[in-house]
C-alpha cells in the first residue's frame, strides 16, 4: 500500500505541473503545490483547493499555473482536493487583489479570504440559488390591499409593493416590516405575490418619480455622464441636501441602460436601508447589499449576484469594493471623507482610495461625493486628478441653517446646556419641530471619581479611564470592552461620595427627560440601537413624528434626513480644539457641517447651536463665517508649510506586547535596519509610544516614516520589511504595517 503511494506521487512529480497557491492565513509568501494528473485539465487560476500546510489542511486560491519551482520537486506535496468546477475569482480580479497585497504591504491570502464570503472561504461549497426577491403577480397588481381585511401586515405588504417597483429583495423588506417571513408566505399561498431566486430583469422605463433637478445638478449629471465611458474620478462637493444623491441615481440609471453594473459604497451600516429603499423604489430588485449585519447566507448570495452579473447594482459598505462585477461601468462613493471606509486591522486597506484604483482598472468613472470632501480628494482636484462638481444650493428650495456661537465659559460643572440653549430648544418644541442634540460620548459619563481622595476608574488592561453606563450599573472601557460593576465605595480611600463627571448619550437624555417631561425623547448610539431591526425601527418613529428630542452619537450625523428637524445642538465640541492629531481639526469640521446638515432639510427654517468653551477660536470663526471650502483652503496651506499628508505620504510600523521593552526594542531594531537603505528622501519618526501606550491588555508603541514621494517611500518599503520579518524580536511582538495611515495615535 506504502509502495503503490509513493508510486503515485512520483508520478505526479513527475508531470511537473505546479500550482501556486494563496493560502488562507496572515502568511506572506505563495506556496508551490503539485497539481495531481486528475485535476491539472480543468485546474485555473481563481480556483480554490485544499492543500497540505503545517500539520493540517487550509483552504486557499491558486494564484497561477507553471511548469518550474524555485524548490525542488521532492519538497513540493500535492493538492488534496479542487474545490470548485470553474474559477470564483477571474484574471482581472486576481490582478487587482495581488496589487492591493502589494501595496499594502498584507498577505495576498489573507486579503482574498477577508473578500470572499465566510463559507466560501471555509471550503465549502457555492450554495444554490435560493430566494432573493418578492414580485407581485398579475393578480397581486389588481387587488387593492383593503381586500385583506383581517390581515394588517398582509395588506401593508401589498400596498408597499403597489406603491413602489412592484419587485423588491427581501433585505430592505426585512428592515421595514419585523417579522416579515409569515406573511409575506401567505400573499404568495393567495397568488398575489411570487418568489424570485434571481433579480427581475431591469425594466426599460425606471419608475419612483423622478425629481426635479436644479441646474448645478443637471450640469453634474452632465459631466458625468460625458466622462462615463472611460476612467475619470469626479469628486461631487455638495452642501447637505444638495441632492447628491438624486445625481447618484441619474448616472445610474444611464450606466444600467447600457447594460453595464454600479458599486455604490457607504460607510456606515445605519445609511443602507433607507438608501437601499429609495434605490428599490427608482430600481426594483435588480440590486444586491452586502454588510456585517446580514447573515452569511445573505452575504453570500448578495456576493454571487454581483459576481455571475446578475446584480446591475451593488450596495455595501467597506469590504464591498472587493466584490467581482463583470460589467462595472460606474463606482459611487458616499460620503468619501467618512473614515469608516479605512480599514483598521488585517489588510490595513482604504476602500474609497481602492475605488479610484479599481475603477481606473476597469476604465470607468468613479464619483467621490461628500459635504465635506477630505483634504486628500480636495487636493487631487487642485492638482488636476479629479473633476471638481459643486453643488452650492439645497435642493428643494431648503435654506441653509443658520449657525450661532453660544459661550458656555459660565456653565457649572453639573450644568450642560446654557439658558440660551434652552431657550432655543423650548421655542422650536413649541412651534411643534423636533430638535436634535450631538453628543458624541456613549454610556451615562466618562469618568467615575472620589470627590473625597480625587480617585478616578481608570481601566486596568488600557490607559484610559472607565465610562459609567448607569442603567446597567457597570463601568465600562470603550477600548477593550473590559466591564465591571460599579462601585460603591472607594478603593483608595474607602469613602462613599462616588459621583459621574461629564455627560454622555444616557446622561443627556436623563437632564432632558428632567427640563421638557411633556416630550418625547429618542436617544440614538450603539448601546440603544443594538439589533438588526433596532435603527430603523427608531428612525420611522422619528419620521412619524413619535419623537420630538433627539439625542444621538455620530449615527445620527450621517446622511438621515429629518424633514421636521429645525434645532440642532452640538453642546460640547471642545475635544477637538486642542487635540495631538494633525487631522484633528478637519475632523470637527466635517463633524459640525455634517451635523449641521439635519437642520431645516426642507421648507422650514433651520438653525444650529454650537456651545464652546472657546468662542473665539479661530477656526470656528473661519468655518462659520466663510464655510467648509474657505477652511480647508487655510488648513491645506498650513498642512503643505507642515509637510503633512496629502502632501507627503506615510507609513506606520506598530509593534505591541504583553510587556513594556520589546516593541520600543523591536521598533529601534528596524530603525536600525533603515541606516543601510540609503533612501534620503525618507523621514523616519520614533520609535515612540502613543498617547494610550497600554490597550487591551498591550503595551504599544510605533514608527513613521513619511515621504513627499510615494514610489520613494515604497521602494524602501519593499527592501525593508523583508529585514524587519528577519529580526529575532519579531517573533516576540506583535507588529503590522499601516501603508497611509489615519489614525496615527
Amino acid at each position: 500500500m506504502i509502495q503503490g503511494v509513493s508510486a503515485s506521487i512520483m508520478k505526479i512529480r513527475m508531470s511537473h505541473s505546479i500550482a501556486t497557491v494563496a493560502v488562507f492565513a496572515p502568511v506572506k509568501r505563495l506556496f508551490d503545490y503539485l497539481i495531481p494528473d486528475a485535476h491539472s485539465p480543468r485546474l485555473s487560476p481563481g480556483m480554490r483547493v485544499r492543500v497540505p500546510f503545517g500539520r493540517g489542511c487550509r483552504i486557499g486560491l491558486v494564484v497561477r499555473r507553471s511548469a518550474r519551482s524555485k524548490l525542488d520537486l521532492d519538497r513540493l506535496k500535492p493538492i488534496e482536493k479542487v474545490l470548485d468546477s470553474q474559477p470564483l475569482i477571474g484574471g482581472e480580479m486576481l490582478d487587482f487583489y495581488t496589487w492591493v497585497s502589494t501595496y499594502y504591504h498584507c498577505p495576498i491570502g489573507e486579503l482574498v479570504a477577508t473578500a470572499l464570503p465566510v463559507r466560501l472561504r471555509q471550503g465549502k461549497p457555492v450554495a444554490t440559488d435560493k430566494v432573493v426577491a418578492v414580485q407581485l403577480t398579475e393578480a397581486g397588481r389588481q387587488t387593492p390591499p383593503e381586500a385583506l381585511k383581517r390581515a394588517r401586515k398582509q395588506r401593508e405588504i401589498l400596498a408597499y409593493l403597489q406603491a413602489g417597483a412592484a419587485s423588491l429583495s427581501l433585505e430592505p423588506m426585512r428592515e421595514r416590516f419585523t417579522p416579515l417571513g409569515a406573511s409575506l408566505k401567505a400573499l404568495v399561498d393567495k397568488g398575489y405575490v411570487e418568489w424570485l431566486t434571481r433579480p427581475p430583469a431591469l425594466a426599460t422605463q425606471f419608475g419612483g418619480g423622478l425629481l426635479t433637478l436644479h441646474d448645478e445638478q443637471l450640469a453634474a449629471v452632465r459631466a458625468i455622464l460625458d466622462g462615463m465611458n472611460a476612467y475619470v474620478p469626479f469628486l461631487l462637493d455638495g452642501i447637505t441636501g444638495s441632492g447628491k444623491t438624486e445625481v447618484y441615481l441619474r448616472v445610474i440609471a444611464h450606466v444600467l441602460e447600457q447594460g453595464r453594473q454600479a458599486m455604490v459604497l457607504v460607510p456606515e451600516i445605519g445609511l443602507t436601508p433607507q438608501l437601499v429603499e429609495r434605490f428599490e423604489r427608482r430600481f426594483g430588485a435588480c440590486l444586491a447589499v452586502s454588510h456585517s449585519a446580514m447573515s452569511h447566507g445573505d452575504r453570500e448570495s448578495a456576493w454571487r449576484q454581483a459576481a455571475e452579473g446578475r446584480a446591475r447594482i451593488l450596495i455595501g459598505t467597506r469590504s464591498a469594493v472587493f466584490t467581482p462585477m463583470p460589467n462595472l461601468g460606474l463606482i459611487i462613493v458616499d460620503e468619501e471623507h467618512d473614515s469608516s471606509y479605512k480599514q483598521q486591522d488585517g489588510c490595513r486597506y482604504s476602500a474609497r482610495d481602492l475605488a479610484i484604483v479599481r475603477a481606473r482598472r476597469c476604465d470607468c468613472a468613479v464619483v467621490l461625493g461628500s459635504a465635506t470632501p477630505s483634504f486628500e480628494s480636495l487636493h487631487n482636484t487642485q492638482n488636476g486628478r479629479y473633476r471638481h462638481l459643486r453643488l452650492t444650493q439645497r435642493a428643494a428650495g431648503a435654506k441653509p441653517p443658520r449657525i450661532r456661537l453660544l459661550d458656555a465659559r459660565g456653565l457649572k460643572s453639573d450644568q450642560s446646556l446654557t439658558r440660551s440653549f434652552l431657550e432655543a430648544m423650548h421655542k422650536a418644541l413649541d412651534a411643534g419641530n423636533q430638535v436634535l442634540l450631538f453628543v458624541n460620548r456613549r454610556g451615562y459619563a466618562p469618568i467615575w471619581t472620589c470627590f473625597d481622595c480625587n480617585w478616578i476608574a481608570e481601566c486596568r488592561r488600557c490607559d484610559a479611564r472607565m465610562t459609567v453606563h448607569l442603567k446597567q450599573n457597570l463601568l465600562w472601557c470603550h477600548h477593550c470592552g473590559l466591564q465591571q460593576a460599579l462601585p460603591r465605595r472607594c478603593p483608595k480611600c474607602d469613602g462613599e461620595n462616588l459621583n459621574p463627571l461629564g455627560q454622555g448619550t444616557q446622561r443627556s437624555e436623563e437632564t432632558l427627560r428632567q427640563l421638557f417631561p411633556e416630550v418625547a425623547v429618542a436617544r440614538i448610539d450603539r448601546d440603544s440601537v443594538r439589533g438588526k431591526q433596532k435603527l430603523e425601527k427608531t428612525l420611522a418613529e422619528i419620521h412619524k413624528g413619535k419623537h420630538s428630542l433627539l439625542i444621538g452619537t455620530q449615527l445620527l450625523s450621517k446622511g438621515h434626513h429629518f424633514p421636521n428637524v429645525t434645532l440642532v445642538g452640538m453642546p460640547d465640541i471642545d475635544q477637538g480644539l486642542f487635540s495631538v492629531d494633525f487631522r484633528a481639526t478637519e475632523r470637527l469640521a466635517q463633524l459640525i457641517v455634517q451635523v449641521s446638515g439635519r437642520s431645516g432639510r426642507e421648507e422650514k427654517k433651520g438653525e444650529v447651536l454650537i456651545q464652546t468653551r472657546y468662542p473665539e477660536h479661530p477656526m470656528l470663526h473661519l468655518l462659520l463665517e466663510k464655510g467648509y471650502a474657505a477652511f480647508a483652503r487655510q488648513a491645506l496651506r498650513e498642512r503643505r508649510e507642515a509637510g503633512f499628508p496629502p502632501f507627503s505620504h506615510q507609513v506606520l510600523l506598530r509593534a505591541s506586547a504583553i510587556s513594556q521593552g520589546p516593541p520600543m526594542a523591536f521598533l529601534q531594531e528596524a530603525r536600525d535596519c533603515l541606516r543601510d537603505a540609503g533612501e534620503s528622501s525618507v523621514e523616519v519618526w520614533g520609535p515612540v509610544v502613543p498617547p494610550m501606550e497600554k490597550r487591551a491588555g498591550r503595551f504599544r508603541a510605533q514608527l513613521l516614516l513619511q515621504s513627499s514621494s510615494r514610489g520613494c517611500l515604497h521602494s524602501l518599503l519593499d527592501a525593508w520589511l523583508p529585514k524587519v520579518e528577519k529580526l529575532k524580536l519579531a517573533h516576540r511582538v506583535r507588529w503590522s504595517v499601516d501603508v497611509d495611515p489615519l489614525d496615527l495615535y
